[in-house]
């Protein structure tokens, strides 16, 4: 997968996006909707209304990064629509990205897969 490497924060935001944004579109989504640092270094994975597209905006120390993906057969396995963000683990990412099966990936203990409105200033490993 061409993105983020090591230990990474990851937030899903749940609710489709207008696709036509690029990079500077997204990080403004990520302050206005989410509340959160889109330079932090977080990586913000977006969906578009057809379940077969994501986009991933992170901070990578030099730029904003955008990646975009469409599969070409099958789909995304999302979360629920909703209101608000999903935590998820970096390989939890990989699998998703890849059009896997997310939920199957095992979180180790201690870490949190959780649904919240507000994740700004949250403690590590809970959202």
């Amino acid at each position: 997968m061409i993105g983020p490497t090591g230990a990474v924060r990851v937030m899903v935001a749940t609710k489709p996006v207008d696709f036509r944004k690029g990079a500077e579109g997204l990080a403004a989504l990520v302050r206005e909707t989410m509340g959160a640092d889109p330079f932090s270094g977080t990586v913000y994975v977006f969906r578009a209304k057809r379940p077969d597209r994501v986009k991933l905006v992170f901070w990578d120390g030099t730029g904003v990064v955008l990646v975009a993906k469409r599969l070409e057969d099958g789909e995304f396995r999302w979360p629920k629509i909703e209101d608000g963000a999903l935590r998820l683990t970096a390989a939890q990412l990989q699998a998703l990205f890849e059009g896997l099966n997310w939920r199957r990936v095992h979180v180790s203990t201690g870490t949190e897969v959780s649904l919240d409105v507000g994740f700004q200033n949250s403690p590590p490993g809970r959202v």
